[in-house]
Order: structure tokens, then sequence, then C-alpha cells
């Protein structure tokens, strides 16, 4: 969501609208796409925001909430690598800054669980802390070690998963 903000024309009726259905939000975080859950659950419940988008925003708005029903929700749709991709091209398309989160989540799927949506919020914001933590410890600048810093940590938490390669024992 706070990509897809920051990407939306300052001027157009789509970026005035949160303002005005969320008057007590100030203009620095809906700038920023500062939204939390409820908010963000009200705006795509609303059709008056999807018809005030531009055609560049609205296909990246469907295929926000595309991910957000079908990958996301409690149960995965079985198409859901094409909808991540789709939401990946309808990003680009839009200008939107691609963080972090995005390109794991699309580099990274079968690492997330397919109930992903029973996950608690508390579990939810672990991948938020992680990230930060990483964050910190790179001074804010990426650097592809850091995408690889994180997948050993989940390599590490997660002894269970089976994996096409594995490491032999020297043997002596």
């Amino acid at each position: 969501m706070k990509n897809f903000v920051k990407a939306m024309d300052r001027d157009g009726n789509g970026f005035l609208y949160p303002k005005e259905k969320f008057p007590r939000i100030s203009v620095a975080k809906i700038k920023e796409g500062i939204f939390v859950g409820p908010q963000i659950r009200k705006i795509m419940k609303d059709s008056i925001f999807d018809d005030m988008l531009t055609a560049v925003e609205g296909r990246a708005w469907r295929v926000f909430k595309a991910v957000v029903r079908d990958f996301l929700g409690n149960v995965k749709a079985p198409n859901y690598e094409e909808i991540v991709t789709e939401l990946l091209h309808a990003y680009k398309a839009m200008g939107c800054n691609m963080s972090q989160k995005i390109h794991f989540s699309d580099s990274h799927l079968d690492f997330f669980p397919a109930n992903l949506g029973a996950v608690s919020d508390e579990h939810g914001e672990r991948f938020h802390q992680d990230m930060a933590t990483l964050e910190r410890r790179y001074q804010g600048k990426w650097s592809p070690i850091m995408l690889v810093d994180y997948c050993w940590t989940l390599v590490r938490d997660a002894p269970e998963a089976k994996y096409a390669r594995k490491a032999s024992a020297p043997k002596f």
C-alpha cells in the first residue's frame, strides 16, 4: 500500500480521495502512504476510490487487491505466482519504488505458508522487525548481501524445510 500511494499522481483525484475519506490523518502520512489495517480495508472496499484512479493506477490497484485476497489471505489461489508477477509489472508501469520486501516476496514465493492470512498480526510483524534489524545493520543501504543474509536467517529458522541441495560433511 505504501509503495502504491507514494507513486500516485499527487494532483490526481485518486490521491486526494484518501484525504477526504480519512480527514484525521495528516497530509504527511498520506503522502508517505502510512495507513493502518482498518483504513486499508475500508479503502479496498470503497468502489469510489477505484473510479478515481487513472488507468495505470487502476490496474496496479486491482492487482494489489488480488494479491491481498488471493496470496496474503487464508488460502492461496492456484495462480498466486502469476498474480505476484502481475503486481510487479503493474507497479513498474506505475513507477513505484520496489522495496526489498516486494522483491523478496517475488523471488521466494515457496517460503510463504499456504495459510498466510491465518497467521496472527504478531507473527506478521516478525518479517518487518527482521527487515528493520537488517536495515540498521547495513545502515539503510541496500546490498545483495543483505538479501542473502535474510535468506540464511530463514534457512536457520526452518530446519524442517526440504532443500534440493545439501552440503555434505567432510570425510576423513
